[in-house]
């Protein structure tokens, strides 16, 4: 049996919202509400924070879920999880959950944790079609442009097909255990540097990456106001 462990990266110091992962929202914080949503997919057999910050561990064990102190000094979410990782044994795969989606659903978990039951996948993530045009010409929104067995042929900002055809990525990453090991010591790639996308660090050294279809939205929670639009759709 594939034992998958749930990593949620959770920073303090945000440029554009501080203290993001304490935020209250409708009497539970941010980070509470990302982990809890986690420990609900049942593909996982652990849910554990990872965090550089005393506030964010004190909060997340004062609610009763696991958490570990990382170094202050990672670069990414990916680095976060592989410091965790460390310590951890008999780990097949680590998902990445990001720690700003307080209404994450665990089908998208279990989803792109479905994808492993593949023995030659390596790292796995999620796409959703793009349905008007507004997402297609957005540099925020992700493309992906993917063969017809759904690997991924690059990630760009840019619009990469049509409306008809075209999906975005779905911030989520999965990687077994080996990889994750040694993605995190690659450098920088120059197609990483272009867009400021990480997952082209992988694509340029020649690993592949399995894309999941999934019909939920992300709700990633960048600034204050991206938080109160979503409070006014869940009708918080």
């Amino acid at each position: 049996m594939t034992n998958i462990i749930g990593i949620i990266p959770s920073r303090y110091a945000s440029t554009r919202f501080p203290a993001k992962p304490l935020v209250d929202i409708a009497g539970k914080s941010m980070i509470q509400r990302v982990y809890e949503q986690a420990s609900k997919a049942s593909s996982l057999s652990d849910v554990i924070v990872a965090t550089d910050d005393q506030r964010i561990f004190d909060h997340v064990a004062s609610f009763g879920g696991k958490v570990v102190m990382t170094s202050a000094e990672h670069q990414s979410g990916t680095d976060r999880c592989a410091e965790v990782l460390e310590s951890l044994s008999n780990v097949d795969v680590i998902i990445n959950i990001q720690g700003d989606e307080p209404f994450i659903e665990p089908e998208q978990i279990n989803q792109l944790a479905a994808c492993f039951d593949n023995p030659e996948t390596q790292i796995a993530t999620l796409i959703k079609k793009i349905e008007n045009e507004e997402d297609l010409q957005s540099n925020t929104v992700v493309k992906v442009n993917r063969t017809e067995s759904n690997k991924t042929i690059t990630f760009s900002r840019k619009p990469l097909s049509s409306l008809a055809d075209s999906y975005k990525h779905i911030g989520i990453y999965a990687y077994r255990a080996n990889t994750l090991k040694m993605v995190s010591k690659l450098p920088q790639s120059a197609n990483e540097l272009v867009e400021r996308l990480e997952q082209l660090r992988w694509l340029d050294n020649g690993l592949e990456i399995q894309l999941a279809e999934t019909e939920h939205e992300s709700n990633s929670v960048d600034t204050p106001e991206d938080l109160e639009q979503l409070l006014r759709q869940k009708k918080l």
